[in-house]
C-alpha cells in the first residue's frame, strides 16, 4: 500500500473514531458513562449502550413527549405601556417649561393614543412644539375643545407590535433556559398573528413550567392612594373619585395569597419590570421567604426622586397586575427593595427567576396547551427505527446481490454514513424528530443512489475495454459531477425547509443535509480508497467483482 493510500486510510479511521465518540460519549463523556452504567445495571449491557446513545442524541417533542403550547401575545398592553411612558415624558417636559395642564393620559379606548387636556390656548403652540420634539413617533391632532391627541404612527405601531412578540420570545427562552429544559422550540407561530409556539420536550413538571411562562412577571411600583383595602372593586372606584390618573387593582389574595381587597393606585408606574437589574430570594424580618430586587442606575435615580418627594405617602408593589404589598414611604429609597407577601420557598424562587430573566412586555393568553404523551414517542421511535433498519438491510442485500464484491464496498460506505450522521447529532445537540428519522431513511436512499451512479459508470468503462484501475478512475471521475449536482440541489431545498419550517420540519432538514454531506464523503472518498486498496493487491488487468 503506497504512502498516499495509507494517509487516506488513517484519515478515514480518525474521522470515524471522532464520530463514534460523538455517538457514545458526546460532549459530556462523564454523563454518558453514568447513563450507560445506570442502564446496564437496570436492564443489561445492551440497554446501557442504548442509554449512552440517548444521553447524546436528543429527541424532539414528537418522540420524547412534553408540553406543546400556542400563546397569544396581548400586544395592546405593550403599546399601552409605551403610551404611558410617552405621557410621562410630556408631563415632565411641560412642568419643566411651567406650562399648566389638566391631565395627560392614555386614551382608555385607544392604547396607541395619548390625550392632553387643559393646556391654556395661549400656550398650546408651545405644547405642540414640545410634543413634536419629544414624541416624533406620534401624529398630532386636536378637537374643538382644545384637547391635543397624540396617536402613534401606523408604521411605528406595527414595528412595536412585532418587537413585543420578539421580546416575548426572548424572555420566554431565557426563563426556559434557566429551568434547564433541554432542546426547547420557542418561535413565532406562523399560523396566527402575534402568536408564539412553545414546545418543551420531556418536561418533568408541566404545571410549574406553564405557570412561569404565562406569568407576565411584571414588577411595577406605583403610588398608592392610602393603604386601605376596599372589599369590592366598586367601593374602590367610588373612593377614588374618578379614574383619570388612577386605577383599581386587586390584591394578590384574590385567588392566591398576600394582600387582600382592592387598592387605588396611580395609572403610571414609578418603576417597571424593565428597570429590574437583578432579583434573588431573601428573608424578611419574620424569617419568611421574600424577594430582593435591584434596580438599574436610571431607575434608581427616578425611584429616589419619587420617594424623596412622597415621604409619608404610600407606594404599592404590583406583580403581574396584582398588589403584593402596600408600604409607607419613611425615607428616600434608591436602587433596591424587598417584595414581601405570602410567599413560600418555591413561589419566591419562581418570582425571582421571572424578574431576573426579564419582564414580558405584555401578558400571554393560552390558545392551545396540551401534554404530548411519551408513549406515542416510543411507538414512533420503534416504528421509525424498524423502518430504517429493514430498509437499510434490504438495500445492503440488494447491493451485494447486484454488484457482488463491490456491494461490500457500498454497504460499508452506507454504514459509515450512518455513523457520521449520528455522531454529528451527538456532538451538535441537534434534535431528532420523527421527520428527522424520515430524513435518515431518505439519506440511505441517496447514499445508495450515489454508489449506483459510480458502479454503473465503472461497468461502462469495463465494457469499453478499460483495465480495472482505469475503469475505477474514470468511473469516479465522471460520476463525481453528477453526484455533486444532485446533492447540492437537495441541500438547497433542505436549507429552505430549515429556514422557514417549524421544529419537526427543521429536524428533517438537519438530518437530510448532514446525511448528504456525509454521503459525499463516504460514497466518493471512502469508497474510492476501498477500491484503490483492493486494486493494490491485484495484477494489472485482473478483473474486479462488480
Amino acid at each position: 500500500m503506497n504512502k498516499n493510500l495509507k494517509g487516506k486510510t488513517v484519515a478515514i479511521i480518525a474521522i470515524l473514531l471522532v464520530f463514534v465518540w460523538g455517538i457514545f460519549l458526546g460532549t459530556d463523556p462523564k454523563a454518558s458513562v453514568d447513563a450507560m452504567r445506570k442502564g446496564a445495571a437496570e436492564r443489561g449491557v445492551a440497554w446501557g449502550i442504548v442509554s449512552g446513545i440517548g444521553q447524546n442524541i436528543h429527541l424532539g417533542l414528537d418522540l420524547k413527549g412534553g408540553l406543546h403550547m400556542i400563546l397569544q401575545v396581548m400586544v395592546d398592553e405593550a403599546i399601552n405601556s409605551d403610551s404611558q411612558r410617552a405621557a410621562e415624558r410630556m408631563q415632565t417636559s411641560l412642568k419643566a417649561k411651567n406650562i399648566p395642564f389638566a391631565s395627560i393620559s392614555v386614551d382608555p379606548s385607544r392604547p396607541d393614543r395619548v390625550v392632553m387636556k387643559g393646556v391654556p390656548p395661549e400656550q398650546s403652540s408651545t405644547a405642540r412644539d414640545i410634543a413634536s420634539e419629544q414624541l416624533s413617533e406620534y401624529d398630532m391632532s386636536s378637537d374643538a375643545n382644545g384637547a391635543l391627541f397624540l396617536t402613534l404612527k401606523p408604521s411605528v405601531l406595527r414595528d412595536n407590535k412585532t418587537h413585543a412578540v420578539q421580546q416575548s420570545i426572548e424572555v420566554i427562552r431565557s426563563r426556559i433556559d434557566t429551568l434547564g429544559v433541554s432542546e426547547p422550540v420557542i418561535e413565532e407561530h406562523g399560523l396566527g398573528e402575534n402568536q408564539i409556539l412553545v414546545q418543551l420536550p420531556g418536561v418533568d413538571d408541566p404545571t410549574r413550567v406553564k405557570d412561569i411562562i404565562s406569568s407576565t412577571g411584571m414588577l411595577e411600583i406605583k403610588q398608592a392612594f392610602g393603604n386601605n383595602a376596599y372589599p369590592t372593586e366598586q367601593d374602590a372606584i367610588a373612593a377614588a373619585g374618578g379614574l383619570v390618573d388612577k386605577m383599581v387593582l386587586p390584591g394578590s389574595s384574590i385567588g392566591s395569597s398576600g394582600a387582600s381587597g382592592y387598592y387605588v393606585v396611580s395609572r403610571n408606574s414609578v418603576v417597571a419590570g424593565r428597570d429590574v437589574r437583578d432579583a434573588e430570594v431573601t428573608r424578611d424580618d419574620a424569617g419568611r421567604p421574600a424577594v430582593n430586587f435591584q434596580l438599574t442606575g436610571d431607575a434608581g435615580t427616578r425611584f429616589g426622586e419619587f420617594t424623596g418627594k412622597n415621604i409619608g405617602n404610600y407606594l404599592a408593589v404590583v406583580v403581574s397586575g396584582k398588589v403584593k404589598e402596600v408600604a409607607s414611604i419613611n425615607a428616600e429609597i434608591h436602587d433596591s427593595g424587598i417584595i414581601q407577601g405570602g410567599f413560600n420557598d418555591q413561589s419566591a424562587k419562581d418570582l425571582a427567576l421571572v424578574l431576573r430573566s426579564g419582564a414580558l412586555p405584555a401578558s400571554l393568553h393560552y390558545l392551545d396547551d396540551e401534554v404530548v404523551s411519551a408513549s406515542l414517542g416510543r411507538d414512533s421511535i420503534k416504528q421509525g427505527v424498524t423502518a430504517a433498519i429493514v430498509g437499510m438491510l434490504l438495500v445492503m442485500v440488494f447491493m451485494l446481490i447486484y454488484y457482488k464484491g463491490a456491494g461490500i464496498n457500498a454497504d460499508l460506505a452506507l454504514f459509515l454514513n450512518l455513523i457520521i450522521l449520528l455522531g454529528f447529532m451527538g456532538f451538535s445537540g441537534a434534535v431528532l424528530t420523527l421527520p428527522g428519522i424520515a430524513g435518515v431513511i431518505l439519506t440511505i436512499g441517496m447514499g445508495v443512489d450515489s454508489n449506483v451512479l459510480i458502479f454503473e459508470r465503472i461497468r461502462e468503462e469495463l465494457r469499453a475495454g478499460k483495465v480495472p484501475s482505469q475503469a475505477v478512475d474514470q468511473g469516479f471521475g465522471h460520476a463525481w459531477l453528477t453526484i455533486v449536482d444532485t446533492h447540492i440541489t437537495t441541500i438547497v431545498s433542505a436549507a429552505i425547509l430549515f429556514l422557514f419550517g417549524t421544529g419537526p420540519v427543521k429536524g428533517f432538514a438537519v438530518t437530510l443535509v448532514v446525511g448528504l454531506l456525509a454521503n459525499l464523503f463516504t460514497a466518493v472518498f471512502v469508497s474510492r480508497v476501498i477500491f484503490d486498496a483492493h486494486l493494490v493487491g491485484k495484477e494489472r488487468g485482473e478483473p474486479i467483482s462488480i
